[in-house]
């Protein structure tokens, strides 16, 4: 530990990448901050800031054609790692230096099961082996929150939750009892109720383990939960950092307050949610007219389930198989123009009523109507045309997206399939005009998926369902993987069209926050059935069932909505 009681110490840090022969791109730009010991210390930013190569820098994990200058320094406990060898970081990561990573799927093995991937960190660094490392990692498992942590060490990484392979991930980081632990981004993609179990996890152990903790996030709502000190990157550059509290009560840079406004809010939903940019230009005032959410009585049905049913059957044995139910009956209405929201946990069912919904599920029971017609009960020519009318918005448009297509291929294709437009020439302009529509350049045309952002992504991906002019979408999840600036330009991009277009909107999402922003109506999902259904303003104001009241004390809330308060 230095002097001044910190057990991190990171100065001037620079960080450079060779992209070609002769051009250096600059990722991060002489940055200096500390990590007192047993203090959790936030590096807050968007996507590109830098505050993951910052945290990589720390470990000794940066790429090959990364660049530090000799300038640069990151004293732990007095040591520079910036001059140390690549044996003695070795040494130190895992045991005295540990990281969780954003997604537990790509990090963990998959054909080894998750106590011997916890055994291999306690036999390298520890010297344990045998009995006393199946011990120790039944100890671990069971001190993340595991159930049966003495079954499931046996378990590989495909038969747990998100949630559980977050806590193993943990378990493998906490194993050494590490004196830094570096989370990157480890609650991203969880929904809020696993959220809030894996941020008061960290917050335990780290007291428990009097660790110091460097947590990398892009969401302010979290930090407040779980910071005492906040860093704030753009950049590549620390535009602001202090005590939590000074960070939320009076924020000095104009881009951290930036960072505060554009996450959607429970207390007030603006008819435009603000962006980075406004804040920048000066313009972010011009956003406090608040939009009405709701149903009126006369309102036309576009789309309604009756009993919906969806049940899967595992192989089981040589000859048998098992039941496993993940829709139950549901049944709910979708009016012209106005948004459903689906809630719940992961593993609740709403990504399977979407996928349903479009037949990419076949239904156990029940029925679909689209304007009266059970679409459920349609052969697949018949089908075709009510294809063009319900799209989906898919969670991950890294995926969804197909990399060997240029953006104009990937949005003139399902024109063609369709019959829509007169030959190639129409197609190209209407693509255009999509992406014209979406927010992205001409230039756009002719490049590569690979070549744009996440958000830029997702765009595309919209201007791909537009291409068929459909009366209903289905995002599933389609934007809780985005920044918060990034959200709220797709959730501004989403409301436009939906105003001009009157399109209908089934949202799937586990951020409630963002739900209540964008929805008419509220669905809670619980285990294949519906727990209950209202107005979005009725279900945050007054929500009738506890698993619903569960959901929403969940909710991260930042400082005013947590130490604040106490």
């Amino acid at each position: 530990m230095t002097q001044s009681g910190n057990l991190l110490e990171v100065r001037d840090l620079r960080v450079n990448f060779r992209v070609g022969k002769n051009e250096i791109f600059e990722a991060v730009k002489g940055i200096s901050f500390d990590v007192p010991a047993n203090r959790t210390v936030a590096l807050v930013g968007e996507s590109g800031s830098g505050k993951s190569v910052s945290a990589m820098s720390i470990l000794g994990l940066l790429p090959d054609n990364a660049i530090v200058p000799e300038s640069a320094r990151i004293l732990y406990g007095g040591e520079d790692l910036a001059k140390a060898s690549a044996q003695r970081l070795q040494s130190l990561r895992g045991k005295e230096m540990s990281v969780i990573f954003q997604e537990p799927m790509t990090s963990l093995n998959p054909v080894f099961p998750v106590g011997e991937q916890i055994r291999e960190v306690l036999r390298l660094h520890m010297g344990l082996s045998g009995k006393a490392a199946k011990a120790r990692a039944v100890e671990l498992l069971a001190e993340v929150g595991i159930p049966d942590p003495a079954l499931r060490v046996n378990s590989f990484p495909h038969e747990m939750s998100g949630g559980q392979q977050q806590r193993v991930m943990i378990a493998m980081a906490i194993a050494c009892e590490p004196k830094l632990l570096i989370a990157d981004e480890p609650t991203t993609a969880l929904d809020v109720t696993i959220q809030r179990q894996i941020l008061e996890l960290i917050a335990k152990l780290q007291k428990r383990h009097q660790m110091a903790v460097l947590f990398i996030t892009h969401d302010l709502g979290v930090v407040g939960e779980i910071a005492d000190h906040v860093v704030v990157m753009q950049n590549g550059v620390v535009q602001e950092q202090g005590p939590v509290k000074a960070i939320f009560e009076s924020p000095q840079h104009v881009y951290t307050k930036a960072l505060l406004e554009c996450r959607p809010r429970l207390d007030r939903r603006p008819t435009r949610l603000p962006v980075i940019d406004d804040f920048l230009t000066g313009k972010a005032e011009m956003n406090l007219a608040e939009r009405k959410r709701g149903g009126q009585p006369g309102d036309a049905v576009i789309l309604e389930a009756k009993g919906l049913t969806k049940t899967f059957f595992l192989k089981e044995g040589l000859f048998g198989k098992r039941a496993v139910p993940a829709v139950k009956s549901v049944s709910f209405r979708l009016a012209k123009g106005r948004t459903l929201g689906l809630v719940g946990e992961s593993g609740s069912g709403k990504s399977t009523v979407g996928l349903t919904l479009m037949r990419l599920h076949e239904a156990t029971a029940g029925e679909v109507l689209f304007e009266g017609t059970n679409i459920l009960a349609l052969s697949d020519k018949e089908m075709m045309a009510y294809r063009r009318r319900i799209q989906i918005i898919f969670q991950n448009p890294y995926a969804s997206l197909n990399p060997r297509f240029t953006v104009g291929n990937i949005l003139m294709e399902p024109m063609k399939i369709h019959g829509i437009g007169v030959g190639a020439k129409e197609r190209a302009d209407m693509a255009l005009a999509l992406l014209n529509r979406v927010g992205l350049p001409p230039a756009s045309f002719n490049k590569y998926p690979h070549e744009f952002s996440g958000g830029q992504r997702q765009r595309i991906a919209i201007a791909r369902c537009l291409t068929m002019k459909p009366d209903v979408l289905i995002c599933d999840e389609s934007v809780s993987a985005l920044d918060v600036s990034v959200q709220a330009q797709v959730l501004n991009l989403l409301q436009d069209l939906q105003d001009e277009f009157k399109l209908s909107y089934i949202f799937i999402s586990h951020d409630l926050a963002v739900v209540k922003h964008i929805s008419d109506e509220i669905m809670v999902m619980n285990q294949g059935e519906v727990v209950e259904i209202g107005g979005s303003d009725e279900i945050y104001r007054g929500a009738q069932q506890d698993y619903t009241r569960r959901l929403l004390a969940a909710i991260p809330r930042g400082w005013a909505g947590s130490r604040a308060a106490a």
